[in-house]
């Protein structure tokens, strides 16, 4: 995967170069589970996920990629039918059908074949029968309008060009009173934007990312209330610039460890809360 900018390209050429990335990413952690469950736990740890959701996960849904645990941001209760934006392999949709029990459903929804392609073979081997997995675009989603109670997204719709168009969505599908739990990172400062629009960012979470108030309001535009920051941390300090996956990126973009830290810094993971 090269540092290439992706500033010229429409929306959907840059979802497709974002999942053909995760697509290679699903498949590095088939190649070398070992080595990517390893990285993942520990990623996961400095995030905010606790020991006994990481045992609780099948083999091979944490891909260590995310800025927090949103199912830790408001609890989810049993019967309830969750949505989970941008699944992956799924660590966060099985969580969630932990928490919401045999009575209730989870969805996961992501644009990726192979990550899907993973969660299912994850859920397969689990025996878990609450929770499936949908392919679909965060914009776009393929569920009937007031039809789930809660949705939860990590780390993913800032990495949409149409955030507004995810927000929107979100707000269709939520059933009256129904909440929003992202964990999702924002900016504290303007970065160079071939950084922010290299593929590498977009990878690592921090691609797209935009300011913090025009981020806020975006999703008191699509009609939101109660939006408000749950805890937020800086995003710099969850990065492990020794990750071989860190070293490869930092590489093509031509940027050193200070500069990589101060890059960092400007970056601020919020767990937010929002209600329909």
């Amino acid at each position: 995967m090269s540092g290439q900018d992706t500033r010229m390209e429409d929306p959907d050429r840059l979802r497709e170069t974002v999942s053909e990335g995760y697509g290679k990413l699903a498949r590095r952690a088939i190649d070398d589970p070992e080595a990517i469950a390893c990285r993942a736990a520990d990623a996961a740890r400095r995030i905010g996920y606790a020991a006994d959701q990481l045992e609780a996960v099948p083999d091979g849904a944490n891909l260590g990629v995310g800025c927090g645990n949103p199912t830790a941001i408001d609890a989810l209760r049993p019967g309830e039918i969750v949505v989970d934006l941008g699944c992956g392999a799924g660590m966060d949709s099985f969580l969630a059908a932990r928490a919401v029990g045999p009575e209730g459903r989870v969805i996961g929804i992501d644009m990726t074949d192979e990550m899907l392609e993973k969660a299912r073979a994850n859920a397969r081997a689990v025996g878990a029968t609450n929770v499936e997995f949908r392919k679909g675009y965060i914009e776009d989603l393929p569920l009937e309008d007031e039809s789930v109670d809660a949705i939860i997204s990590n780390c993913v719709i800032n990495l949409s060009p149409e955030k507004d168009k995810v927000y929107a969505e979100a707000y269709r599908v939520l059933r009256p009173g129904g909440r929003m739990m992202v964990s999702d990172v924002v900016l504290e400062r303007e970065l160079p934007e071939a950084l922010l629009h290299s593929v590498d960012a977009y990878l690592g979470c921090v691609g797209g990312a935009v300011l913090r108030e025009p981020y806020l309001q975006t999703i008191r535009d699509a009609g939101f209330a109660e939006v408000r920051i749950e805890s937020e941390s800086c995003f710099g300090d969850t990065i492990d610039l020794d990750d071989p996956l860190v070293r490869e990126a930092m590489q093509r973009l031509g940027i050193d460890r200070e500069r990589a830290r101060d890059y960092g810094r400007a970056v601020t993971s919020l767990h937010i809360f929002a209600r329909k």
